[in-house]
């Protein structure tokens, strides 16, 4: 095992759930030694796993989610990306990552554990942020893991044309010379909608405010959304998960909150999706919320199903070796 990776510790799930601290090089982007953290159950009971990666303001705190996976024969790790969640320093500015293809030294640890645990086949599944993290590696990254499955993906920006073109260039230049300014903040309605449903997480780490964006994670945000309009190669099949429609970010409905999305625009989403390589389903899930996981009962069950049932269908016809 890696030096880097930490034996495991109790987390703040409680039994089963443990975490692997894992220490990342120093870099003058950020002060002192960055870290990252791998969650996942104590004893591994499969040679299947799924990899999560969260969305921005946000962390691993699922476990219920995770529990249907392990119920289908996966076992379930999740990383809390640099600067975020369990990995928050206590010099940490949340979220001031400079370049998301930072990221790829966290995911690179922590699949390398997941095999050396004695997964063959790994899927990853990224929500929102992460799931614009997912497609990016898995491009660049060709042939090592098996099935990528999005959770409303972040692959454009929700925003006027304004926004889209004259604002992205006003944060490149920003980014060069001052990347932790912060740019914009996240409407506050769905934070505090989830808190509302009852969903127990630490408001340290996921704020009903969010964290602010700063101008360096916003510009690389908006590079890769570059990409993703030009077109990916992912090699492998792709899942992506959305409600079937979006709601005002800032000032939604009691109806919208409880059944849309109210953060992206799901017509983004499924307008990139054929863009995003060559085996891509897409599958709109009525009453989702922006994290479906997060979703009312039934819109829930919908995606949780949907997503284990097509996990296991590709996994295990690649396994034959029929795809």
């Amino acid at each position: 095992m890696s030096a880097r990776l930490s034996p495991p510790l109790p987390d703040a799930l409680g039994e089963p759930w443990v975490q692997r601290r894992i220490a990342l090089r120093p870099s003058p982007d950020y002060d002192g030694q960055p870290e990252a953290v791998l969650v996942h159950r104590r004893e591994p009971t499969s040679r299947q796993a799924v990899l999560y990666l969260h969305g921005f303001t946000d962390y691993f705190f699922q476990a219920d989610h995770a529990e249907r996976w392990v119920a289908a024969g996966l076992d379930f790790y999740a990383l809390d990306l640099r600067m975020s969640g369990r990995a928050l320093g206590e010099k940490a500015r949340a979220g001031d990552v400079r370049d998301l293809h930072h990221h790829d030294e966290e995911i690179g640890v922590a699949l390398d554990a997941i095999r050396a645990d004695g997964h063959e086949q790994v899927v990853l599944l990224g929500h929102s942020t992460g799931g614009l993290i997912a497609v990016s590696w898995v491009d660049r990254h060709p042939g090592q893991v098996d099935a990528v499955v999005l959770n409303s993906p972040w692959l454009e920006h929700n925003g006027p044309w304004t926004e889209r073109v004259i604002l992205t260039r006003v944060i490149r230049l920003l980014a060069r010379w001052l990347p932790s300014v912060v740019v914009s903040h996240l409407d506050e309605p769905y934070g505090r909608w989830l808190r509302e449903q009852g969903w127990d997480y630490d408001l340290a780490w996921k704020p009903v405010e969010g964290f602010p964006m700063r101008a360096g994670m916003a510009a690389s945000v908006r590079r890769e959304h570059a990409r993703v309009a030009r077109g990916l190669a992912v090699d492998v099949p792709v899942l992506l998960c959305c409600s079937t429609r979006s709601g005002s970010p800032s000032s939604p409905t009691a109806e919208e909150l409880r059944s849309a999305d109210c953060v992206l625009d799901v017509r983004h989403m499924v307008d990139r999706a054929p863009r995003l390589g060559p085996d891509v389903s897409v599958v709109q899930v009525h009453g989702g919320v922006h994290d479906l996981a997060l979703s009312p009962g039934p819109a829930r069950e919908a995606y949780e199903s949907t997503a284990i049932e097509w996990v296991t269908e590709r996994l295990a016809a690649s396994r034959d070796g029929s795809v």
